[in-house]
């Protein structure tokens, strides 16, 4: 069991949201998961130009880090985002990094995987990321199984003071991975998702054959 954790803010290790994300690591590592921390701002991702390359040949036009960090998702069979807020709203490298996940939502090559959600503010803004965070996860197929955010007021120990309820988090998103986890209203919401995403498929089902075939396989399309 892998799970890996992803977190968007520019101050990688010195971040208040990484060492939340590690907290809830911990946890699952605790049930017996292996695990890993992407820092984002390590990364070269460049903005999504919307020239939808990526549609008709499954590869983006830039040469970056992308694929590599698709790769390591779908490697992983949980995963963990987690960013600050800024301005009420995630992190620039995490929004660029999910614009450039068009097609990976498109084609839910994370189906089937479960996840969770967290962030950290100095005081306003905390619930609204973690519930888009998990909105994302949502549209990659992938089910939550929560997340939480925390307030810091500028100290960085009310990270730490929220350790058992990360921790607990983790090992409930183990836990899903080796026991399952459903929740009616995720499943709907991804199953009318998909539906709209079917159409995409359909539409470029000679450009990418073999993406068509898996759909068919799972059962997504007729």
């Amino acid at each position: 069991m892998k799970i890996l954790a992803i977190h968007g803010s520019p101050r990688t290790i010195r971040s208040n949201t990484r060492r939340l994300a590690a907290l809830v690591l911990e946890g699952a590592a605790d049930s017996g998961a292996e695990t890993e921390m992407i820092d984002l701002a390590d990364y070269h991702i460049t903005p999504c130009t919307a020239c939808e390359g990526c549609s008709f040949t499954g590869t983006c036009v830039f040469d970056d880090d992308v694929p590599t960090l698709t790769a390591r998702m779908q490697e992983a069979d949980a995963v963990i985002f987690g960013s600050p807020v800024y301005i009420d709203n995630i992190s620039g490298q995490m929004k660029v990094f999910f614009d450039r996940l068009a097609d990976a939502i498109h084609y839910q090559v994370l189906a089937g995987k479960f996840g969770c959600s967290v962030a950290t503010t100095h005081e306003s803004g905390g619930d609204e990321v973690v519930a888009y965070l998990n909105h994302v996860l949502n549209y990659l197929g992938v089910l939550s199984v929560g997340g939480f955010s925390v307030a810091t007021a500028g100290k960085a120990e009310h990270v730490e003071d929220a350790g058992p309820e990360a921790q607990a988090l983790g090992r409930k998103l183990a836990a899903a991975v080796t026991s399952g986890f459903s929740d009616p209203v995720q499943e709907a919401l991804i199953a009318g998702n998909r539906s709209y995403f079917r159409a995409i498929v359909e539409e470029n089902r000679d450009f990418r054959p073999e993406e068509y075939g898996r759909w068919v396989r799972m059962g997504w399309i007729e």
